[in-house]
């Protein structure tokens, strides 16, 4: 019988606390505080030891504010700040654990329960086991069959039954219990002068908050006039303490790989700590060389020049003319690149000979500092020469910070943030500290540790100029030293050299670009159709109410499962953890065609989302100067090289639906513009015929056939013109199916037929086009022994569960070895494409410019008397980015906004 799969999840700051709570206050060699420290590492040692877990991760509370704080000023402001005896403790144990080998999250927004949510939900979700150790007893909502919680200074594991007999409810419960009975911990107030035993006894008579809310009329007594007045402050209670278990992360549960420690860096820091008991097992375990070994020195502590007179200034500028090539960073008065204001410039010319040069500190007692606009004027001519080489790390930032003062950086030669991601994708997260950690062995100090946290941080303006310049001069030090060190590494392989200098380099000025120029929206337009939504949803509502027969809460699971199980008499083999009948997604998707309630919950929740995520939040995006929609797009994000982007999420609009497409027409162009939309067409599936060279689709492209026309007559061996449009639809799931690695049985889902017709179709499939399974075998084999597959550009994608022994991950980097090249190679297309387009603008003044990118497609804002002239140029340079043995198609349309552009 084989074991499930174990992770075993650490709430940090519940540990934190108690180690420092629980030990005497210890001290090191230097008088340092060390007991949180200590008590921390000693703990997670025994618990690793325990559980022997599969993965684990320590996470962490993020510094600032979260959203509930958003939701609700009050949210924990009891609270008195962090004992500064423990603050100056919290580097030396996120190194400690970092250097274990334990894998470390701090996800900022959110609290350390929502990341420890949605970990455990997406591993139950695989079938893993899940072990949460905490002492916090709001984790007790995250307990199921597969997720328990163990309370390590107890040496307690706690299920369903320990939470029924220590309060009165299930874990199911938990929320609305928090949620009557209040948590003192986080201020929330709950029911005023309600207890716990009343808030559990009420539960156990209606189950459900919304029952309990629905029955407070009947409720008499002092409890039931509390619950009355309390009645509309509830869904906000019970929305601050549901932990959210949909957080954005950035990395996967299959990356939370406890890895070697350094013993080496543990040595040094025990001495240093005074950690004695430790050091000799360490000692013994020091039998092999790290894996990664530094090109350079690193200097960790260098002393930087700070800036403050003229004379300063001016050696610095004959520095930087005679460098060839030099870091920048900037410190700036916040992240929104459209607004952020300039509060300091850094520099670096060498390892460890960098400045800093402050503009804007302007707390009491500041020295005085250069004059801003006097320098930025002698700043200009060097950040714009064409011949004088710079670099930074997601220098991307800066350059758009500067177009704030109309300063255009050019000659950006090197970014060490794209090094990272064009050498190793998946190494690590491509922040500034992390890869010194990494790779310079450099342990940097970090936003929060110059400015505070929480409600106690301050502006960077308000920080010490001579603070600053340590933190601000080290962003620059060791953007360069990573340069350094990544660069040649890149040097020595031709392919990814030429990924990171054809396509990744010169992408970034057009990113920048796009993101300055931004998308006009329709305000008006968008908020009477979240009207219009919402007039949707309440139909929707009653619709389903009418057809169930009676009202229930439709964002209720157990409700749902009433409804649909119990009163409508469905079924489903798919079970919860508990065994109950699932109401997920997929199980709704599968329902949907037996009865018309789980269709309408789908569509519920899907309007919902359209007016919580787009109509009512884009207006709310608009920039105040420029009065258009700027989102942030990412390079370093995703492991295939397509692009991300953020605040907008613009390649999550949906298309498929009338509603998200009402949504892209609020996209609109400018008067007496138009808007083009240029889309690559079945770009994957070319790129399959070009590496697999099957002579069948080779001969469907070549043809320009309709592929899935031509797909259909191959697999049901009749003539093209017979096929039909089922025929069709089959062999198109068929197709895109294969691309991500679809088997018979996901086939089978998702066409509604039997394992066995589906296993029929794909046997067919292959027979047909037999150069596709031979190129899908063999690159599973060549991922096998080398680690990574390629895209056609020559970007590297690596696999590090190629070789899993557990079955469900190694064939999850089965099915990425096939799709990451496809996927790749789209991406590394169209970026080229970008940059062709930009140079023709650039080139010929056009009066078009591009505002958006999302997946395959482009989207442009041109001039009304340009459009067909640019539409065809546009069209035959994204048809030229690439020399495939098929032809690359791209269908171009022109609209007054993007969905009649579509």
């Amino acid at each position: 019988m084989t074991t499930a799969t174990k992770l075993v999840l650490v709430d940090g700051s519940a540990y934190l606390y108690r180690a420092y709570h629980a030990l005497p206050p210890l001290t090191g060699p230097e008088g340092q505080p060390t007991g949180a420290v200590f008590g921390v590492g000693k703990m997670l040692k025994a618990l690793v030891k325990q559980e022997t877990p599969d993965y684990f991760a320590v996470v962490l509370d993020a510094h600032g504010k979260t959203f509930r704080h958003e939701l609700y000023p009050q949210y924990k402001a009891q609270r008195p700040p962090m004992p500064e005896d423990l603050v100056a403790q919290l580097d030396a144990l996120k190194y400690l654990i970092k250097e274990s080998g334990y894998p470390l999250l701090e996800v900022a927004g959110v609290e350390a329960d929502d990341v420890i949510g949605t970990l455990a939900r997406r591993a139950e979700a695989g079938g893993w086991n899940v072990v949460i150790s905490t002492g916090d007893k709001d984790m007790a909502q995250l307990i199921s069959e597969q997720i328990t919680l163990v309370d390590t200074m107890k040496n307690q594991h706690i299920n369903g039954a320990t939470i029924k007999e220590k309060f009165g409810v299930l874990p199911e419960q938990m929320i609305d219990y928090l949620a009557l009975a209040g948590d003192s911990a986080d201020n929330i107030p709950g029911v005023v002068g309600v207890g716990p035993k009343t808030a559990a006894k009420w539960l156990c008579e209606h189950q459900t908050l919304d029952q309990v809310i629905a029955h407070a009329d009947s409720i008499t007594g002092k409890g039931g006039q509390a619950l009355k007045e309390a009645l509309p402050k509830l869904p906000l209670y019970k929305d601050l303490v549901t932990i959210r278990c949909d957080v954005e992360l950035d990395c996967t549960i299959e990356q939370l790989k406890i890895a070697p420690p350094n013993h080496e860096r543990l040595i040094a820091f025990y001495k240093e700590y005074g950690f004695t008991q430790w050091l000799d097992g360490e000692s013994a375990k020091i039998t092999t060389p790290q894996t990664e070994v530094t090109t350079t020195t690193p200097l960790a502590h260098p002393v930087y020049q700070l800036i403050l007179t003229q004379s300063t200034l001016d050696r610095w500028l004959e520095k930087l003319k005679a460098a060839d090539c030099f870091a920048l960073d900037i410190e700036t008065t916040g992240l929104d690149y459209m607004q952020a204001q300039i509060v300091g410039l850094s520099f670096a010319v060498a390892d460890g000979d960098g400045a800093y040069l402050p503009l804007a500190h302007d707390y009491s007692g500041a020295p005085k500092q250069l004059d801003s606009q006097s320098v930025l004027k002698q700043l200009r001519p060097l950040l714009e020469d064409t011949k004088l080489a710079k670099l930074g790390h997601n220098i991307k930032y800066d350059m758009e910070v500067l177009l704030n003062y109309d300063i255009h950086l050019r000659g950006v030669k090197h970014d060490s943030m794209l090094e990272s991601y064009v050498y190793n994708s998946v190494a690590s997260r491509h922040n500034l500290k992390e890869l010194a950690h990494k790779y310079l062995n450099v342990k940097m100090k970090t936003y929060e540790d110059i400015t505070g946290k929480g409600v106690k941080q301050r502006p960077f303006g308000q920080i010490a100029v001579i603070t600053a310049a340590e933190y601000a001069a080290a962003d620059a030090d060791f953007s360069l030293q990573l340069h350094n060190y990544l660069y040649p590494k890149l040097n020595k392989d031709k392919p990814l050299l030429k990924v990171y200098s054809e396509i990744e380099m010169p992408l970034l000025s057009v990113i920048a670009e796009i993101e300055r120029n931004g998308v006009l929206v329709d305000a008006d337009r968008l908020s009477k159709q979240s009207e219009e939504l919402q007039q949707e949803i309440l139909q929707t509502e009653q619709q389903i109410y009418q057809l169930a027969g009676r009202e229930f809460n439709i964002a209720s699971p157990k409700q749902i499962q009433t409804v649909l199980f119990d009163e409508a008499g469905l079924t489903t083999d798919k079970k919860t953890p508990k065994g109950q009948a699932s109401t997920s997604e997929d199980v709704l998707q599968e329902l949907a065609n037996q009865h018309e309630i789980p269709r309408l919950i789908l569509h519920h929740r899907s309007l919902s989302k359209l007016k919580s995520t787009y109509t009512d939040k884009l207006p709310l995006l608009i920039d105040a100067k420029s009065g258009r929609v700027h989102t942030s797009y990412h390079q370093a994000v995703t492991s295939t090289g397509r692009l991300s982007s953020s605040n907008p999420n613009l390649q999550n609009i949906p298309i498929r639906t009338a509603s998200g497409r009402r949504i892209r027409g609020a996209f609109i162009a400018r008067p007496s513009y138009k808007l083009i939309a240029a889309d690559y067409s079945q770009i994957e599936m070319r790129i399959m015929a070009h590496v697999s060279q099957d002579s069948g689709l080779l001969d469907m492209f070549n043809k320009d056939l309709d592929m899935h026309q031509a797909t259909a007559a191959e697999v049901f061996g009749c003539d093209l013109a017979t096929v039909d449009s089922e025929q069709r639809r089959i062999a198109k799931a068929i197709n895109f199916g294969l691309i991500y690695g679809m088997s018979a049985f996901g086939l089978a889902k998702q066409l509604n037929i039997s394992r066995g017709e589906a296993s029929d179709y794909v046997e067919t499939y292959f027979k047909r086009f037999a150069a596709v399974r031979a190129y899908m075998e063999n690159t599973r084999e060549q991922a096998r022994k080398q680690g990574y597959v390629e895209t056609i550009s020559g970007r590297r994608l690596y696999l590090p569960e190629i070789n899993a022994k557990d079955a469900r991950r190694r064939r999850y980097a089965e099915r990425s070895a096939i799709n990451a090249p496809m996927q790749g190679s789209a991406a590394d297309i169209i970026k080229r494409a970008m940059i062709l387009i930009s140079e023709y603008f650039n080139k010929d003044s056009c009066d078009a410019m591009m505002i958006m990118q999302v997946h395959d497609e482009l989207v442009i804002e041109v001039a009304a008397q340009h459009t067909t002239e640019v539409k065809q140029v546009c069209c035959e340079l994204m048809e030229s980015a690439a020399e495939l043995s098929v032809p690359l198609k791209v269908n171009a349309d022109i609209g007054d906004n993007w969905d009649e552009a579509h």
